[in-house]
């Protein structure tokens, strides 16, 4: 990968803290926000805190997806993946797996630790 100064790979990721706000947990990985919402989501959490871009180990650049204690499960399933969404532009903007599948149950509540999303550097 040729070089990238800091500022370019902030600019993708700041779009994650400017309008990621609302994370979904899912059946699968999405790659449509109607798939991130509807199609494959398992439950959901709106109004969620994306940190400000960060350096990234061993290089790079990454942003922090804070915690997340009190998510609504809406169908139940095995939750696999996760997505961030832009709920008012309708864009699913990052999805990713989850670091072990959970089966959710509909009308109770989910929790995820803070996780990290990232752009790697150069090698």
């Amino acid at each position: 990968m040729p070089y990238l100064h800091p500022d370019v790979l902030d600019k993708g990721l700041e779009e994650l803290t400017n309008h990621g706000n609302r994370l979904d947990i899912c059946s699968a990985e999405p790659s449509t926000f109607e798939e991130a919402t509807d199609t494959l989501s398992l439950g959901n959490k709106t109004g969620i805190t994306v940190g400000s871009p960060t350096d990234r180990s061993p290089s790079g650049r990454k942003v922090t997806v804070f915690a997340i204690t009190d998510g609504d499960v809406t169908d139940t399933d095995t939750a696999t993946h996760w997505a961030v969404t832009d709920s008012s532009g309708e864009r699913l903007l990052a999805a990713g797996p989850l670091s072990a599948g959970q089966f959710v149950t509909q009308g109770n509540s989910f929790s995820l630790q803070a996780f990290d999303i990232g752009i790697p550097g150069p090698a």
